[in-house]
């Protein structure tokens, strides 16, 4: 048959037409071109997007740190009591009467570290507080005004009742009173039948080593306000409480004199910045 390729088959339709016949119209008619989009300017470009915000954080404020610090240590004081609190604390407390603003912790340190305990920054002398950096005449006579008070409670406290009962607050408000003071100072405890006080006098005050103390006008006061007994007291600024040779020879003429009127003599108690003597106690009292 005319026009049939060779070996080729009825089934065979031949060669497949291209994709350009397959887009073409009927009758051979060509499409045109679809027109690219005509070039213009750019559409503007959008606002780049914001970067994620870091959380604000406030500056730090030593003024409200330290307002806040002394706020919680008044709660800590006013919920669970003193003993809540460590020394330097309770320092660090006492000085705020002195600074209404600022750190008053390295100072509180700074004096338990020069003398060594509660006591001791209490009983220490004006000028010798003024030596530790930071401590005026301000801070100083706050912290002797605080030990005035206290020492004005102890003794009180320490002379209601017999005293020979309660020698441990006797002995609290004397270390208080006189561990730092500069001079000896010799004062006697009067006592009547009963041991109660009858009067607490200073009699004498000496120098850095000494202080004149007389028996037979320590026995005319005790007459004259009717005590039947008596401790003898007075302090040693080296801090050393250990008795001396003219301490002891002292006392046993106080009580040979006083023995003359039926007036004893309970103790003769030395004070020191390290501790006590007891004449009582180390057996120095027989005339």
């Amino acid at each position: 048959m005319p026009g049939r390729r060779p070996g080729a088959s009825d089934l065979d339709p031949g060669p497949e037409p291209g994709l350009d016949a397959l887009w073409q119209p009927p009758g051979g008619a060509h499409l045109p071109p679809v027109p690219a989009p005509p070039a213009g300017p750019a559409p503007p470009a959008g606002p780049a997007p914001a970067a994620p915000r870091k959380p604000a954080t406030k500056a730090f404020d030593p003024a409200t740190h330290m307002h806040g610090h002394r706020e919680r240590l008044r709660a800590k004081l006013f919920e669970s009591g003193p003993d809540a609190l460590a020394d330097h604390e309770l320092l660090e407390s006492a000085l705020f009467l002195a600074f209404p603003r600022g750190d008053t912790k390295p100072l509180a340190k700074a004096l338990l570290h020069e003398f060594g305990d509660l006591a001791g920054v209490l009983a220490a002398r004006p000028e010798e507080l003024k030596r530790v950096k930071g401590v005026g005449d301000v801070v100083a006579g706050g912290i002797k005004t605080i030990q005035a008070i206290a020492v004005r409670a102890l003794r009180r406290q320490a002379m209601r009742g017999p005293v020979l009962a309660g020698m441990d607050r006797v002995l609290d408000y004397l270390h208080l009173d006189k561990a730092g003071l500069a001079t000896e100072q010799f004062r006697v405890l009067y006592l009547n039948t009963r041991n109660r006080l009858i009067r607490d006098e200073l009699l004498w005050e000496g120098t850095v080593n000494h202080a004149p103390a007389y028996p037979r006008e320590i026995v005319r006061r005790a007459l004259e306000l009717g005590a039947t007994a008596m401790i003898l007291v007075h302090n040693h600024p080296s801090g050393d409480p250990n008795p001396s040779r003219d301490d002891i020879a002292l006392t046993r003429q106080v009580v040979q004199a006083a023995s003359v009127h039926d007036i004893r003599v309970h103790d003769h108690l030395v004070i020191g910045r390290e501790g006590h003597a007891s004449f009582y106690r180390l057996g120095l009292l027989a005339p």
